[in-house]
């Protein structure tokens, strides 16, 4: 039997090769229990799984707000994800999922857990231009390319979180509004996030700093842009370190994920001036360790707009000081 650390480091090492598991589940379906769909969640984001505890109700919460529950000595909020979604669940409300996202710890209550699968992320499309209420992130092919493959719908997590359990400090203090980053003439920040949420969060703060952006849905959208960058730098007698100061990334993303992405960066001699920032829900030691070694010049957790402004100046500092003159 293989110990948690080794699981942990094999999960870890997955990251590294645009790899990822993802535990699908069930929510239930209509009103005449039919269309039961399956759903998934990054397996990183997992802390365990519960059959159904005795769950506390709290006076005055939100309607999908089940209440809280004790578990080992952790008072822990709880969502009925089937209410959140629209769903109907057949045999009721029987495993809670209880995840960890941005340092804060919930659990997501679900009709069955069905399966861990491990995937490519380019079997992960983005869901964004099918999905008029912003709450499918991604659809994952379960079985490959093929016609008949399986398909599971991946939540976005943050804006589910978000809508239910707002944070008090969501936008950046005045401090670090009044104070602007400053980039080199004609630089910008090329940014990727695949949740709608987090993408408006990172315009504003990027516009509250003065820093121009160019903002970007999924790992490979962002590497194309790089790349296309780039041509355009040479064909002028530039670098893409002329034009992109740095990249700001998410972990999470379809057809390549952060880590994919900052690893191309940083083994790419075009682009390994280049300063990258990974700004992820994925939180805790393991990820933040592996943050490091794919090469990131920083890691800042969802959603801290203050230790986002402040880290982005740190690095862009460091790298432009560094920088040679021309």
């Amino acid at each position: 039997m293989k110990s948690v650390q080794q699981e942990v480091d094999e999960r870890t090492n997955l990251a590294g090769t645009n790899k990822f598991e993802l535990l699908l589940f069930r929510l239930g379906g209509d009103a005449e229990g039919n269309h039961s769909e399956l759903f998934g969640i990054n397996v990183f984001k997992v802390r365990e799984i519960v059959a159904m505890p005795q769950i506390t109700a709290v006076a005055g919460s939100h309607q999908h707000m089940l209440g809280v529950v004790n578990l080992r000595g952790q008072v822990i909020p709880v969502i009925d994800l089937p209410s959140v979604v629209g769903c109907i669940p057949k045999t009721g409300l029987n495993i809670i999922l209880v995840t960890e996202y941005a340092r804060t710890t919930q659990a997501f209550a679900v009709e069955s857990v069905e399966d861990i699968v491990r995937l490519d992320w380019n079997q992960v499309l983005s869901a964004e231009s099918s999905n008029a209420n912003g709450m499918v992130t991604s659809i994952a092919r379960l079985d490959g390319q093929g016609d008949n493959s399986r398909l599971a719908q991946v939540l976005d997590v943050e804006t589910i979180l978000r809508d239910l359990m707002p944070p008090d400090d969501e936008r950046l203090s005045t401090e670090n509004t009044t104070q602007k980053v400053h980039l080199r003439n004609g630089t910008i920040i090329l940014a990727a996030d695949d949740s709608v949420v987090a993408r408006s969060l990172i315009e504003q703060g990027l516009s509250g700093m003065g820093a121009p952006y160019i903002m970007t849905k999924t790992g490979k959208e962002a590497w194309d842009k790089l790349q296309e960058i780039a041509k355009v730098a040479e064909a002028e007698g530039e670098t893409a370190h002329d034009r992109v100061a740095l990249v700001l990334t998410d972990l999470e993303m379809p057809e390549m994920d952060g880590f994919t992405l900052t690893r191309n960066i940083k083994q790419d001699r075009r682009f390994n001036d280049i300063p990258v920032v990974i700004h992820s829900s994925l939180t805790g030691t393991a990820n933040e360790d592996h943050v490091r070694h794919v090469g990131a010049d920083g890691y800042v957790a969802k959603f801290a707009p203050d230790e986002l402004a402040t880290t982005l100046r740190t690095v862009l500092g460091r790298h432009q000081t560094n920088k040679p003159a021309p």
